[in-house]
């Protein structure tokens, strides 16, 4: 097999720890032999555990058969002293014949150093194999790290002829059950999900993951002037909830009013979240909140279902932007995922 294939079977390990592991990266990691037999392979399961070298290593019978091997992994090997020791170090003492890497990774903390150690030892590398799909797979990681800021994926459903409500129908229903629970499956792979005060409001969300098993997202709102009523599902304070507003702070078990500036609100929110090691965001509306992210251009990807309906209404859907890169048939429905393009 080649290198390409070797590093295709690392990203398939890699995509394992989604919704495991941020704010780290996803890793998957293949330790071959000269005649072409996996020794080990692993992936990075949950944050502050192994990371996927580590756990590659270990299926390994016989670590001395590690220095005539090659192994592959998608992220360069960390050379800091985190949640666990460094995967540099523990390469360079097992001394493999050569590493192949697709992406090298642009934290501070790392930035090359991990493939210099490797270097000075002795070890061949390769780096750029499959990069653009690497920076696809780990591309809540990259945003985060190089922007500062969370992977914004913003989420809607419309109909065929571009509404996505109607205020005279709070309940219009637009998308299928598959729909749904394809929502509900995302919901349990990003750290947080955000909606504005006006779906809040209309549609008292839960903003859980019900309908898929998985951990549930830091729910997150925007309430401006601190007005939506607390008979919300959003403060029962069952689950970690942030609000984004101009009055004071405030902080009860769960639940934390965050005060931010009326002048670049934005700005502000995304260095918040940073802050709170939150790497991906999917924004489930409403349409005002955004056409907001849009106009700003706070957004990495739209993630839009349109059903095969026509129906009457005077919410306008927002008008997807940049590159579709995915259309799939969901019965009556059909996802389109857009994804932005760089200019």
């Amino acid at each position: 097999m080649s290198d390409e294939q070797w590093m295709q079977r690392v990203f398939d390990l890699a995509l394992l720890g989604q919704g495991q592991v941020s704010p780290n990266p996803l890793v998957g990691c293949v330790i071959v032999d000269e005649q072409g037999a996996v020794l080990g392979e692993g992936w990075h399961q949950q944050y502050g555990q192994a990371h996927a070298e580590v756990n590659a290593v270990a299926q390994v019978t016989d670590k001395a058969s590690i220095r005539e091997a090659t192994v592959y992994v998608n992220l360069e090997p960390c050379s800091h002293f985190g949640k666990t020791p460094p995967c540099a170090d523990m390469l360079v003492q097992l001394q493999p014949k050569r590493v192949v890497i697709a992406n090298v990774d642009s934290n501070p903390l790392v930035a090359g150093q991990g493939i210099e150690k490797l270097k000075a030892a002795g070890v061949e590398i390769t780096t750029g194999v499959l990069e653009a799909q690497g920076r696809r797979l780990n591309r809540r990681f990259f945003t985060f790290v190089e922007q500062q800021r969370p992977y914004i994926i913003l989420k809607w459903a419309q109909t065929a002829n571009g509404w996505m409500g109607d205020t005279e129908q709070p309940s219009l229903n637009i998308s299928n059950l598959l729909a749904r629970t394809l929502s509900h499956r995302w919901r349990t792979e990003e750290d947080a999900m955000m909606v504005g005060k006006q779906t809040a409001l209309v549609d008292n969300p839960q903003l859980d993951a019900r309908l898929w098993k998985g951990k549930n997202p830091l729910r997150i709102a925007i309430d401006r002037f601190k007005t939506l009523p607390p008979t919300l599902h959003l403060f029962d304070q069952k689950r970690p909830t942030l609000v984004y507003t101009f009055a004071p702070n405030e902080k009860r078990p769960n639940l934390q009013w965050v005060q931010l500036p009326e002048e670049n609100f934005w700005a502000a929110l995304w260095a918040d979240l940073h802050k709170r090691k939150v790497q991906s965001l999917i924004v489930e509306g409403g349409s005002q909140l955004l056409h907001a992210l849009i106009q700003a251009g706070y957004w990495d990807e739209m993630r839009v279902f349109i059903s095969a309906q026509s129906l009457a209404g005077n919410v306008r859907a927002p008008r997807q932007a940049g590159q579709c890169v995915a259309r799939v048939a969901l019965e009556n429905n059909h996802l389109e995922i857009w994804q932005k393009t760089t200019t």
